[in-house]
């Protein structure tokens, strides 16, 4: 009777071992990659997913966009100038198959054409194109990883360069010569007001100059200016042609008498 029990309990306990290897839930967003004795039978989920003990084995797989940091690599840019740059990579798996049978492990595979894509490509631009030109050569980064990734069931959907780490040298080089290109712009913008205001006076010496009781009138709003400040005394000469138009009044009326 006791050996009965026993043989009950001891079968209990390997059907729910039996059903606890069988039975498998997969969340919305993995997939279970199945092969059975050894062969690839496909990937399914999610939902419940019922497996042969011993028979299947599934190997489960994440499907959301994975976030990775490029580790640090130190590039020699076309210019021949040494940084250190790093980046990082948004990819997710389209295809959970290919991502378990073509590579060994889809995660550092991907690591590592991201960082031999990076110093490839950053090797063949120059210094200011990398710190001036982002959006391209993120882009060239991202179509490129993304070919290469492809054919592992991979899609890469975002490179973004991070940091530039330059040399102290070069830091000092890129002020020196941000600050002389404030100071051309500052002389320009100098110039090009000096002849404005040139050509503003040329106009208005021109527009004065038509008429003689406008250059009169100009001089004498000048006098009124100098002498609103009391503080001074003023000496000022007083120009023939001032007098002019009375003279000329005078001598008309003369004439007439």
């Amino acid at each position: 009777m006791a050996e009965g029990f026993y043989g009950i309990v001891v079968l209990i306990i390997i059907g729910i071992f039996i059903l606890g290897q069988a039975v498998r839930v997969l969340r919305e967003y993995e997939r279970g990659v199945i092969f059975r004795l050894g062969r690839l039978i496909g990937a399914k989920g999610p939902g419940l997913i019922l497996l042969i003990p011993i028979v299947d084995k599934m190997v489960k797989v994440s499907l959301r966009t994975v976030p990775m940091d490029v580790l640090p690599q130190d590039i020699i840019t076309k210019d021949n100038v040494t940084v250190k740059v790093n980046a990082v990579a948004y990819f997710r798996v389209m295809d959970a198959n290919k991502a378990i049978v073509d590579v060994e492990d889809y995660v550092y595979a991907t690591s590592q054409i991201c960082q031999t894509t990076l110093r490839s490509v950053l090797g063949q631009v120059e210094l200011d194109d990398l710190l001036s030109n982002r959006e391209k050569i993120n882009q060239e980064l991202q179509k490129i990883i993304d070919m290469q990734t492809e054919p592992w069931g991979v899609k890469v959907s975002i490179v973004e360069v991070k940091n530039v780490d330059l040399p102290q040298e070069m830091q000092r080089a890129i002020a020196r010569q941000a600050e002389a290109e404030r100071e051309r712009r500052a002389k320009v913008i100098h110039a090009d007001g000096e002849v404005q205001a040139a050509e503003r006076i040329y106009q208005a010496a021109r527009t004065i100059g038509q008429t003689p009781v406008g250059i009169q009138l100009r001089y004498l709003q000048t006098l009124v200016e100098v002498a609103a400040e009391r503080n001074s005394t003023t000496i000022f000469p007083v120009p023939i042609d001032l007098f002019k138009p009375f003279v000329e009044g005078f001598v008309k009326k003369g004439e007439q008498k």
